[in-house]
């Protein structure tokens, strides 16, 4: 899980005069210091939307800041969020999910921290021509629950894309409460995102008249925009199947962004 998906490249590529900043931000919440990193290509010099994005269990790592490079390209200016704290930065799995149960297990500190993350994109995005009008998230696994939670807490922003992400709701949003349209991409045979949770997902968005989507991939499991996952019927990189819920990203995004 630490290789940049390739694909990226072929969708997003960066041009011969790109420019890409990777520029880390310290920030405060509650006492504890965070440390994300705003990405953006400075050749751009007209408004662009910004994403906050939320990496898997990992949390921020050199791969999914490159990552992020790509998904900016020339589109978009790019906050990765840090949800465990500067200096958290897990170096194994054991240490992942250690740090990601204690996210994962308070809803209400994720919601928290992803809300500070969207206030640092649009602090630090009015210096590089951020569209404070056009904003919102995208996720991986963990990142993306964080970012339906971000949805479910109410956060204005135009959307949300969770890829490969939890589904279940601890918390689950009330009528109306959720303001940005939703778009969650899942492999249908993922065996940590089981039939009843996603039953559990349409049933919750329905009952909160959410303007949502939900994309089941025949045949993907967990992971599948991941190149290292590689444990078949649990973890699986699917390059077809990537693809796809990259370009259905950007099609997202291109609606929301444009108020159709």
């Amino acid at each position: 899980m630490k290789r940049v998906l390739g694909v990226m490249v072929g969708l997003l590529a960066l041009t011969a005069t790109a420019k890409p900043v990777q520029k880390p931000v310290v920030y405060e919440l509650e006492g504890t210091k965070f440390e994300g990193v705003l990405v953006y290509d400075d050749s751009v010099k007209t408004p662009r939307p910004g994403l906050v994005l939320v990496p898997n269990w990992l949390g921020i790592n050199e791969p999914n800041v490159k990552q992020a490079v790509q998904v900016a390209g020339k589109q978009y200016i790019i906050f990765v969020t840090d949800l465990y704290g500067q200096g958290v930065r897990p170096k194994n799995t054991d240490e992942a999910a250690k740090a990601a149960g204690a996210v994962k297990g308070d809803r209400n500190l994720m919601r928290a921290r992803v809300n500070k993350a969207l206030d640092v994109l649009r602090t630090e995005g009015k210096a590089v021509k951020l569209d404070a009008k056009k904003l919102g998230a995208i996720g991986f696994c963990l990142g993306g629950t964080t970012v339906l939670e971000l949805a479910r807490s109410g956060a204005p922003v135009a959307g949300v894309v969770s890829f490969h992400g939890g589904l279940d709701a601890p918390l689950p949003a009330a009528e109306g409460t959720i303001t940005a349209k939703v778009l969650a991409l899942h492999g249908a045979e993922d065996p940590f995102v089981p039939p009843a949770e996603v039953k559990g997902f349409e049933e919750e968005m329905r009952k909160a008249k959410a303007d949502w989507e939900l994309v089941s991939y025949g045949g993907a499991v967990h992971s599948f925009t991941d190149l290292d996952a590689n444990a078949p019927g649990q973890f699986q990189y699917d390059a077809k199947v990537a693809r796809r819920a990259y370009l259905a990203m950007n099609n997202f995004f291109a609606e929301a962004f444009g108020g159709k």
